[in-house]
């Protein structure tokens, strides 16, 4: 078994604590570091550390810039042969120390977790349990990955243009593929619970669009494919806020015919978004209601950020590899 250290970027949830928990037990060998990245602003809150990783456990301050750059500041400080990213609201399974030590000893240089997300039973999913359910089938996630550090060192870890939790692991992965290096599933398994939200997530969500326009300027029109990602609805977003501005433009300049065919288009198309949105979920008053006014605003909104990301974005490269250099701490 080589040895790994595990960096958790961290935002102070109190998740944190049932994480650290779970690596300190089951079988399997302790990772030689656990960095934990406290990437708030003020105190970090206190969280119970297992006497068995109290000597392998350091806190690091983070800048503030997101979990990409969080993440930077774990490895960078780690000095052991693999890397292996968690976020602080996974809970790896009982056995994720012995899965890991299995999933470690391929001839990969990427491997990820299987992450599972328990879903109610009682009632249809939610709208937002559905998206954070999207994470079992996503390919590259960095709720829980491994690499080797070498591999980092040579690209230079994480983008940290990408701000937000979205993408910026997509972008590292389509990096590390480029560079000849293997990526694989692997067998240890975490799980995701689906944490609180309030009725306007899905709203807020639509930032990153932003991300998308970034990976289409750094790879072009096959980033998806390059990055084993879906093909999402900004299409059908474009269309309906092009129909949306259409009937507004045409009613300011009196040609009522091509407004109101232009207003029926986006009627429907917006009928049509929130139709499947509420129809997959529990159909509860407030969970309708928070479908249709969301699916009045999301397809303006994913498009504002698609296009304010493709300008910030303009002329930008993916990030360039280095010559590989010593994995000693200090040398990234």
């Amino acid at each position: 078994m080589t040895g790994y250290a595990v960096v958790i970027p961290t935002i102070g949830r109190p998740s944190l604590g049932p994480l650290l928990a779970r690596l300190a037990e089951g079988p399997g060998p302790l990772p030689a570091e656990v960095v934990v990245v406290y990437d708030r602003p003020g105190p970090p809150p206190p969280v119970r550390v297992p006497d068995v990783l109290r000597d392998r456990l350091r806190r690091l301050d983070g800048v503030g810039r997101g979990p990409a750059s969080a993440r930077n500041v774990g490895w960078r400080a780690t000095g052991a042969e693999w890397v292996v990213f968690l976020d602080d609201d996974v809970l790896p399974g009982q056995r994720w120390r012995a899965e890991l030590a299995a999933d470690l000893a391929g001839d990969a240089d990427g491997v990820q977790g299987r992450v599972t997300v328990p879903l109610p039973s009682h009632h249809r999913a939610t709208d937002w349990e559905r998206q954070v359910a999207g994470l079992a089938g996503a390919a590259w996630i960095s709720a829980d990955i491994a690499y080797r550090r070498d591999v980092l060192v040579r690209l230079g870890g994480f983008d940290e243009r990408f701000p937000r939790a979205y993408r910026e692991d997509t972008d590292l992965a389509i990096r590390v593929r480029q560079a000849g290096h293997r990526l694989a599933v692997g067998t240890r398994t975490a799980t995701h619970p689906v944490g609180p939200a309030d009725s306007w997530v899905s709203l807020r969500r639509q930032r990153g669009n932003a991300d998308d326009a970034l990976l289409r300027r750094l790879y072009g029109r096959r980033w998806r494919k390059l990055g084993d990602v879906p093909t999402g609805r900004r299409g059908g977003h474009a269309l309906v806020t092009a129909l949306a501005a259409l009937a507004v433009s045409a009613a300011i300049l009196g040609r009522r015919r091509l407004a109101a065919t232009a207003a029926a288009g986006w009627l429907a198309g917006t009928a049509e978004f929130a139709g499947r949105r509420i129809a997959a979920g529990p159909r509860t008053w407030p969970e309708v209601r928070a479908m249709v006014l969301t699916s009045l605003l999301i397809p303006p909104a994913a498009c504002g950020y698609w296009l304010a990301g493709w300008a910030r974005h303009r002329g930008a490269a993916p990030l360039r590899p280095r010559s590989l250099a010593s994995s000693r701490p200090g040398s990234a």
